[in-house]
């Protein structure tokens, strides 16, 4: 089994934290030190991202495995986007070892269906790999923009963004299609009520990647979950408002210990 590259540092409570696709570990950046004061924190990046190898066979099984292999004892587990539902699995795979999940601008189900309004169209997701594959750059680089749109500082948090984001290598090619077809194809909302962790959920107003609703819907189903949004936010709370991010996790870790 190939390793995953993680950065551990600080003490405290084990929090492990999983970025989105396309991302890697460096996006926590503009926190890390701040969580490093209050946790032993984990910064995980996922096969083929940032300097993890790729890995087959890359489907969200064995990606689950790989993270599990590493998982500490009593953790907190929290997820951005894709990393997200990576997170929700891994809670309900795991009960014994993810005490608490932290649930961060994501949804039990990317792609939209008959059955589920909120998610984003299959034609979208398909789109952007194909434009990845012909100018990674000029792709990734809107995907940014998109992320940011609707937020009160977006010009700011674009910004560091690019800067977190192109300290690493490309993301390997492979790792990114196989990344799109969890988006595609992975929903857990059958399973949500099966999470029996207390749940934070950390969602802005104006995200266009993972509808606020889908946010609110999750806070229903999830027995002990706490919904925060952000107002004029887009997909990224932890740039956009990184003080209140943290305060948040502090009372979350504090009120439900």
């Amino acid at each position: 089994m190939m390793p995953l590259h993680i950065e551990s540092i600080g003490s405290g409570p084990d929090l492990v934290l999983l970025h989105g696709w396309a991302m890697h570990s460096s996006i926590w950046s503009g926190i890390r030190d701040q969580l490093s004061e209050q946790f032993h924190l984990h910064l995980v990046d996922l096969p083929g991202h940032g300097l993890s190898p790729a890995c087959e066979p890359g489907t969200l099984e064995h990606m689950i495995d790989l993270i599990t292999a590493i998982l500490p004892e009593n953790c907190l587990l929290g997820g951005w986007s894709l990393g997200g539902q990576i997170a929700m699995e891994l809670a309900l795979r795991e009960p014994s070892r993810v005490q608490k999940l932290i649930l961060i601008s994501t949804t039990p189900c990317f792609a939209k269906r008959n059955d589920w309004e909120w998610g984003m169209e299959h034609k979208l997701l398909q789109l952007f790999l194909e434009n990845l594959k012909q100018n990674y750059t000029t792709t990734i680089n809107r995907f940014l923009t998109l992320q940011m749109s609707g937020d009160h500082n977006a010009a700011r948090i674009l910004l560091q963004l690019r800067k977190h984001f192109f300290q690493h290598a490309e993301p390997d090619a492979k790792s990114l299609q196989k990344g799109l077809k969890i988006l595609q194809d992975n929903d857990v909302r059958m399973q949500m009520q099966a999470i029996k962790q207390p749940v934070l959920l950390l969602h802005g107003e104006n995200d266009v990647i993972t509808h606020p609703a889908a946010a609110h819907w999750m806070h229903q189903q999830l027995p002990q979950s706490q919904l925060v949004m952000f107002p004029h936010c887009g997909h990224a709370p932890f740039l956009s408002y990184p003080d209140q991010f943290m305060n948040h996790l502090h009372e979350f870790r504090r009120t439900h210990s």
